[in-house]
């Protein structure tokens, strides 16, 4: 089975040329077809140590990952935002994934908050494929879930106000 380039949005690279369409029926994705997606989306992923695909950002981690069997399974994306937050930090952190999860459909972003105090913040979409699916669904789908995971991060610098800790981060040294 094959993806239709044409149906990926363009990450700013050139347009693949046009291959055969995929299956017109129903079909269960699995790990090949999204690495597949991801090589044409042109966006660089690895293989974790448990099997699951990750790709990396600046200041967070995609993963698309497989769970359940048969009619049960599920596709999921799961996005790891690495920035630390404080625990002091937490309702203002609630207040803005609040506003997301109200405006938005995806990914639904929730806290995790460590031993330690740190807060981190996890989003996430699924989606039920053991049924099966149609490929043009399924490419959109993922390729939205993605779009979103990182306007999910702009959308958390621009309302926290990260930006300044971002250009400073960016600013070189007073040092030479």
């Amino acid at each position: 089975m094959s993806i239709d380039p044409s149906s990926i949005p363009n990450f700013g690279g050139q347009q693949p040329e046009p291959q055969p369409q995929g299956p017109a029926g129903p079909v269960v994705p699995d790990q090949d077809l999204v690495k597949q997606l991801l090589e044409q989306m042109e966006l660089k992923f690895v293989v974790d140590d448990e099997g699951d695909l990750a790709a990396p950002w600046e200041n967070f981690r995609t993963y698309f990952m497989f769970r359940g069997e048969n009619e049960q399974a599920i596709f999921s994306v799961r996005t790891f935002y690495d920035r630390p937050h404080g625990i002091e930090s937490k309702p203002q952190l609630l207040e803005a994934i609040d506003d997301w999860n109200r405006r938005t459909l995806w990914p639904k972003v929730y806290t995790h908050t460590h031993d330690d105090g740190t807060v981190r913040l996890i989003g996430e979409a699924q989606m039920l494929i053991g049924m099966g699916v149609s490929l043009e669904h399924f490419v959109s789908s993922t390729v939205s879930w993605v779009r979103a995971a990182i306007e999910f991060d702009r959308h958390l610098v621009e309302t926290l106000g990260l930006e300044q800790e971002v250009d400073e981060a960016e600013k070189p040294g007073d040092d030479d």
